[in-house]
C-alpha cells in the first residue's frame, strides 16, 4: 500500500484512487449476480486498499449521487462489509474501511467479474434480446469492450 501525508489531513492516506477504475462502458447491469446493492461491489472494491473518505469514493464513482453513496455505506455497514469511523479533532472527518467479513468478498468480487468478462458477448445478447435498443436511429450503437485480453 503507497502512503502519502496530506496538510491538514493528520495522517497517512493510500494512493489516490483513479477515475477510471471503472470503465464507464462495462454493463454492470448485465451481471446477473450482485452483492447488496449495484453500486455495492464498486465500493468494496474502492476500500480493498485501505480506508477512505465519502469524497474519495466519489472519484472513482462519479456517476452515483451523494444521496445513493451514503445509501449503500449505510447498507455495507448495517451488513457488516465496512466500518464506519469518525475522527475527532481539529478537522472532523469520516472514513470507511472493509471489516474481514467485507475483505472476505474480494476474491468472490474479482471472480464474478473474470466470468462477467468471459460470457461479456453473451450477456449482452441476452439482454439486447429481451430490451430493444432505445436509441435514436441516427445514433451509432456503443461499441463493445474489447475482451480478448
Amino acid at each position: 500500500m503507497v502512503t502519502s501525508w496530506i496538510p491538514h489531513y493528520g495522517g497517512a492516506v493510500t494512493k489516490p484512487l483513479d477515475p477510471e477504475m471503472f470503465d464507464p462502458l462495462c454493463p454492470s447491469d448485465l451481471v446477473p449476480f450482485r452483492v447488496g446493492d449495484k453500486w455495492a461491489g464498486m465500493i468494496i472494491q474502492c476500500l480493498e486498499d485501505g480506508p477512505r473518505r465519502f469524497s474519495e469514493l466519489r472519484v472513482p464513482l462519479r456517476n452515483i449521487t451523494s444521496k445513493v453513496l451514503t445509501q449503500s455505506l449505510r447498507t455495507l455497514e448495517r451488513d457488516g462489509f465496512i466500518i464506519r469511523t469518525v475522527h475527532a479533532g481539529p478537522v472532523r472527518h469520516v472514513e470507511y474501511e472493509l471489516t474481514s467479513l467485507g475483505r472476505s468478498l474480494l476474491d468472490l468480487l474479482d471472480a464474478a467479474r473474470t466470468w462477467a468478462e468471459a460470457h461479456l458477448d453473451e450477456l449482452i445478447d441476452a439482454h439486447e434480446a429481451h430490451h430493444p435498443p432505445t436509441q435514436p436511429a441516427n445514433t451509432p450503437p456503443c461499441p463493445r469492450p474489447d475482451t480478448s485480453r
